[in-house]
């Protein structure tokens, strides 16, 4: 198979609702690990952009064929978007070469008879590209960019609605723009051992950025996959939001706590408040699959971590043994994972309005059931990875008034960009305005009497 071949098969899954697009495309790299890293690096980059960019991929090919895209064939509809992604994002790739490789494909896949429909429409494209017509920017705004930063147009407008006008742009302009990864170094490695790791990766070709919101956050670029990196076996370090980070840094953990994770595949923020403790105390990391709990479990064992504890267990479902257990819980709540749409590009195709308040009814299931957890002095960390008011700040507000809780001020404890937003207890992060992912947090504890 040639990697044009691998990256159809890829989209056609997709096609189908199947597999998220980072775990599929992280699954096929796996199995053809084989291949060179410019091979690996176009298949990714092709694979990524196509679904990045559908919207306005199939509005440009609604302009140059005469089928549209809607009642195309599924094998040829993705074909040519992946055939124009490279066409209008790709200008090292040649149209010409472009237009033949998706002309043999149509044959090897037996679709002989379009093989003329796709070397029409595909040089159409490439001649045509300078005449392609838009939304009128000044009459419909929000359809313009909803074709041009390729997001469904109820998502343009639920970001304008929540977020304004100018920071709705600069977030949909984030959501096309590739990110460095984002990785936590071990708090128990000083200062030294750090840097000599990092040179390392320096020595390897690997490009290192320190964030400049936590001293023990980097991010790398050009990494030939990250567990090839020096130390990833020995457990230096872990893939990690600095977003996510923030919520155990800001969560009070003391020496001796019990710190519980309610939802806490692939265990970051479980295996971080470990590191915090630094040996003393107990983290019991949870989720509802058996397969999520051996994710966790992969990472401890090969961080080395031993005062964590993995359980399989429905966070709507009462465990007797932790009710009452918990310094800190952290409730990381399923949620419609907006935030991350810059790194899991199929998100914005796959939730719609009614999921944003469906979604809503499993996060108070979790939360009524996993507040139980806390001791009567003992702090909740909520959190998500989306920007939806709805899950957010209002979630926030029903479950101060619904259990007697509190928003706890996490200024002292954020990096100076951020201490602002956060003096009032929650924190809505921004790509595109802030240095994360969309990512919100709260901390709450229960209301202190008073006589």
């Amino acid at each position: 198979m040639n990697i044009r071949e691998i990256i159809l098969d890829i989209l056609m899954e997709l096609d189908r609702q199947g597999e998220y697009a980072n775990i599929l495309i992280s699954s096929v790299l796996e199995k053809y690990d084989y291949l060179d890293s410019r091979e690996k690096a176009f298949l990714k980059r092709v694979s990524e952009g196509t679904i990045e960019r559908r919207i306005e991929i199939d509005y440009v090919l609604d302009q140059f064929s005469k089928v549209p895209v809607a009642k195309m064939k599924p094998l040829i509809r993705e074909l040519l978007r992946m055939s124009v992604y490279q066409i209008l994002f790709m200008d090292q790739i040649p149209d010409a070469a472009v237009c033949n490789e998706a002309v043999k494909l149509a044959k090897k896949r037996r679709f002989q008879s379009l093989q003329g429909y796709v070397n029409g429409v595909l040089r159409a494209v490439a001649r045509g590209r300078e005449k392609i017509t838009y939304p009128d920017k000044e009459k419909d705004l929000f359809g313009y960019w909803s074709v041009c930063y390729s997001s469904p147009a109820w998502l343009v407008e639920h970001l304008a609605d929540a977020y304004g006008i100018e920071q709705c742009e600069k977030i949909l302009q984030s959501f096309l723009v590739r990110k460095p990864v984002c990785i936590r170094i071990r708090e128990s490695m000083s200062e030294e051992e750090k840097e000599q790791l990092l040179d390392k990766w320096r020595q390897a070709g690997v490009i290192v950025h320190q964030h400049p919101y936590l001293s023990y956050a980097v991010e790398v670029e050009k990494t030939d996959g990250i567990k090839n990196l020096e130390g990833y076996r020995e457990g230096a370090f872990m893939v990690q939001d600095v977003s996510s980070m923030l919520v155990v840094e800001t969560a009070g953990i003391r020496a001796g706590d019990v710190v519980i994770d309610v939802c806490a595949a692939p265990g970051g923020k479980a295996l971080h408040a470990a590191d915090k403790l630094a040996g003393t105390g107990q983290v019991m990391a949870c989720d509802i699959t058996q397969y999520k709990a051996d994710k966790i479990e992969e990472n401890r064992e090969r961080m080395r971590v031993e005062n964590l504890s993995t359980k399989v267990q429905d966070a709507r479902a009462m465990d007797g043994t932790l009710r009452g257990a918990a310094d800190v819980l952290i409730v990381d709540v399923p949620c419609s994972g907006l935030g991350v749409i810059g790194k899991k590009q199929d998100i914005k195709y796959r939730v719609t309005r009614q999921s944003l308040q469906e979604i809503k009814t499993l996060q108070k299931e979790i939360v009524q059931n996993v507040v139980q957890y806390l001791k009567p002095e003992g702090t909740m960390m909520y959190s998500t990875c989306t920007m939806n008011p709805g899950e957010n700040e209002e979630m926030t507000a029903w479950i101060c008034q619904e259990f007697g809780m509190e928003t706890v001020s996490m200024e002292q404890d954020l990096p100076e960009e951020l201490k602002a937003l956060g003096k009032k207890g929650y924190l809505q992060m921004l790509p595109g305005i802030h240095k994360t992912d969309g990512f919100y947090m709260a901390k709450l504890r229960k209301c202190r009497k008073t006589t």
